[in-house]
């Protein structure tokens, strides 16, 4: 990989980290810089814990898996000196099962499972309380715990698990919290397949602005000129024809 360090010097190479496997919304930003000479590569990671340090190490360029409450936990938890380079997606987080229909018929001491991270995990939670399942301490704001369930009628075991592991649970469990970019890797549509969908209307969710995807650099690459493009070249028309496509609007553009 030839590395450039400032605004002016080329790169003929961008490797960018990304969780899951559907990212065919990359194609158009591919292609622009493919007529430019550059090859942009996306490096795919099977867990959410790795990108931010592979990014931190200089093992990647950028990376597009996230939104601002998991960049702001790691941040604060690792002392990455990372920061937004740009706005993505809004990736709803669904609750999905292979037993039920809906939430209304799900018996007592069902098994639940929700991703393990602090950031879904508490969003999961606040997932499972929207839909009337549990109640957690308000206190606790988007991020509860576990141990921060304050009621549950249904005595519902709740399990954390690996993200990319949950999906593949699905036929053992009776709901599944699943990300969106996970449940379209395992060949399911958020609007349609789940039994629950988070709401991500900015007017009925206050903590939506939390929930955008976002493009993550190193601070020190910030004004980068092929990473801004890597930004203008995202958010276009042709990236949201791809997501409204083959995607039937999985992922919302956030940029909007």
């Amino acid at each position: 990989m030839i590395v450039g360090c400032g605004k002016k010097e080329s790169k003929q190479e961008i490797v960018v980290g990304v969780v899951g496997e559907h990212y065919k919304y990359w194609d158009p930003v591919i292609e622009k810089f493919k007529e430019e000479g550059i090859t942009l590569t996306l490096k795919v990671f099977n867990e959410y814990s790795i990108p931010n340090k592979a990014l931190a190490e200089k093992e990647i360029d950028l990376n597009a898996f996230q939104h601002y409450l998991y960049l702001n936990q790691e941040i604060k938890e690792f002392g990455y000196e990372l920061s937004v380079l740009a706005e993505t997606i809004i990736d709803p987080l669904g609750i999905y099962s292979n037993k039920h229909l809906d939430t209304n018929s799900v018996k007592k001491n069902g098994i639940v499972v929700i991703p393990d991270d602090v950031t879904n995990g508490g969003r999961a939670l606040k997932l499972l309380e929207a839909a009337g399942l549990i109640k957690v301490d308000p206190s606790k704001g988007y991020l509860p715990s576990l141990l921060d369930i304050t009621e549950n009628n249904l005595n519902l075991d709740i399990k954390y698990a690996k993200s990319d592991l949950i999906p593949s649970m699905l036929p053992d469990v009776d709901l599944a919290v699943i990300n969106g970019d996970l449940a379209v890797s395992y060949g399911k549509k958020p609007t349609a397949d789940s039994i629950y969908l988070e709401e991500v209307d900015i007017n009925k969710n206050e903590n939506v602005k939390d929930l955008i995807n976002i493009i993550a650099v190193r601070t020190e690459d910030l004004d980068n000129e092929n990473y801004q493009k890597v930004k203008t070249y995202f958010q276009s028309e042709a990236v949201i024809k791809v997501m409204d496509e083959y995607y039937d609007k999985a992922f919302i553009p956030a940029w909007k």
